[in-house]
C-alpha cells in the first residue's frame, strides 16, 4: 500500500503532499524533511530505492523516488508493493502530467494544484493504485476540463451567485423598524 506521495523541488520546497495514513502536521514536516534528507544526498546513478527514514516506518517502508530535472517524485510504500511496479506508476504519473501541461514544469504543479490533485486522484486514491492506463487518465481529465468549462468554471461562481441573487424576488426593504419605543428608519439603498 502507498503510505505517501511527496513532491518538492531541488531545495526542499514541497510541490505536493498526499498522506495516505494520518500523520499530524509537524510530524508531516518531519517526514518531508528527513525524506528530502535523504533523497537529495543520494548520486543519480544509484538505485532508486531505499528503506523508508526513522519517522515514517524505517526498513517495513520503502521510499521509491525518481528525479526529473528539477522535481523528486517519492512514493513511501509498504513492503507488499513492487519496487519496479512503483517505479513504472512514476513515471505513468510524470507523462501523464507531460501531457495534461505540454511539458510540465515545477511552475505547472503550482499554478495548477487543483489539476495535479485531480491527476494523481485518477492514478492512486486512498493508497491503492486505481489506473495505470495513460489514455484513460488523460481521457478522464479532458472530460472534467470539459465539465468545468461547460459550467463556468470555479472563476464564474461569483458572477453565478450574484446573478442568482439579482433574480431573487426578494420582499420589500422595511422603511421603518418600530421594536418597543425605538423607532429606527432604514436609509434606501440602491437595486442592484
Amino acid at each position: 500500500m502507498i503510505k505517501s506521495i511527496l513532491i518538492f523541488n531541488n531545495h526542499g520546497k514541497p510541490r505536493l503532499i498526499r498522506f495516505y495514513q494520518y500523520f499530524a502536521e509537524d510530524m508531516q514536516q518531519q517526514i518531508i524533511r528527513e525524506t528530502f534528507h535523504l533523497v537529495s544526498k543520494r548520486d543519480d546513478n544509484v538505485c532508486n530505492f531505499l528503506e523508508g527514514g526513522s519517522l515514517i516506518g524505517g526498513s517495513d517502508h520503502k521510499l521509491i523516488y525518481r528525479h526529473y530535472a528539477t522535481l523528486y517524485f517519492v512514493f513511501c510504500v509498504d513492503s507488499s508493493e513492487s519496487e519496479l511496479g512503483i517505479l513504472d506508476l512514476i513515471q505513468v504519473f510524470v507523462e501523464t502530467l507531460d501531457k495534461c501541461f505540454e511539458n510540465v514544469c515545477e511552475l505547472d504543479l503550482i499554478f495548477h494544484m487543483d489539476k495535479v490533485h485531480y491527476i494523481l486522484q485518477e492514478v492512486v486514491m486512498g493508497g491503492m493504485v486505481l489506473e495505470t492506463n495513460m489514455n484513460d487518465i488523460v481521457a478522464q481529465v479532458e472530460l472534467q476540463t470539459r465539465m468545468e468549462k461547460s459550467e463556468g468554471g470555479l472563476s464564474a461562481a461569483p458572477a453565478r451567485a450574484v446573478s442568482a441573487v439579482k433574480n431573487m424576488n426578494l420582499p420589500e426593504m422595511p422603511r421603518n423598524i418600530n421594536i418597543g419605543d425605538i423607532n429606527i428608519k432604514v436609509p434606501s439603498l440602491s437595486p442592484f
